[in-house]
């Protein structure tokens, strides 16, 4: 068994959506040995931060939050598509040849694995695409880059998905994960009723897995 480790670590150093300073993490000492007698850290940051999912409260008003997903949205098994050779953004089209079916998680990717740091170019999600996996009633997408969609007006994108209740995990480092078939685990912190939350996701190969 091999497991893959798929998710971004958390500090203050790291890639955050357009290297916005207010999207960066802060680890602030909350207690030291000196005072205290204990060592405690404080985290504050912003929900969207790294690999996380997005859930429909997140771009629809009133719509379904953390608290209204079962776990098992969050476990099963994962396809890894290869995507490298999509230029700006996937569409239906790069869709299309792919075995991608009902109750799926799929995994895209893309040219964004190639580096760490922020892409303003980076490889979307266009709405011909979100609407195809929309149609295929998958139960989540994720992607390797810290947003499915590039400043599209009014987040299609995430719309069309999110109001079918399809989860959406944006974040992943798959530079070095092949294409194909995973048992998958993307838990989330348990934190209720909000818009995202993030996660620590992994992939783990099996003698099974094609």
């Amino acid at each position: 068994m091999i497991i893959h480790d798929i998710s971004m670590s958390i500090n203050p150093s790291m890639t955050v959506y357009k290297n916005r300073d207010n999207k960066r993490p802060e680890l602030i000492n909350a207690a030291s040995f000196e005072k205290e007698g204990v060592f405690e850290t404080k985290l504050s940051m912003n929900l969207h931060t790294g690999t996380h999912i997005d859930f429909p409260l997140h771009t629809i008003q009133n719509g379904v939050n953390s608290n209204q997903y079962e776990l098992e949205t969050f476990l099963g098994i994962a396809k890894v598509f290869d995507l490298l050779h999509v230029n700006d953004h996937i569409s239906e089209s790069d869709l299309l040849p792919l075995d991608i079916k009902e109750n799926d998680f799929v995994l895209f990717k893309t040219k964004n694995s190639e580096s760490e740091s922020f892409d303003f170019e980076f490889i979307y999600v266009d709405l011909s695409a979100a609407k195809y996996l929309s149609k295929k009633k998958i139960r989540g997408v994720g992607i390797d880059s810290l947003g499915i969609e590039r400043n599209q007006a009014n987040h299609p994108t995430h719309d069309t998905l999110l109001s079918q209740n399809i989860v959406i995990l944006e974040g992943l480092r798959l530079n070095n994960i092949s294409a194909k078939t995973y048992d998958f685990i993307c838990l989330p912190l348990k934190i209720d009723a909000v818009e995202a939350l993030p996660v620590r996701a992994i992939l783990i190969e099996n003698d099974v897995n094609q």
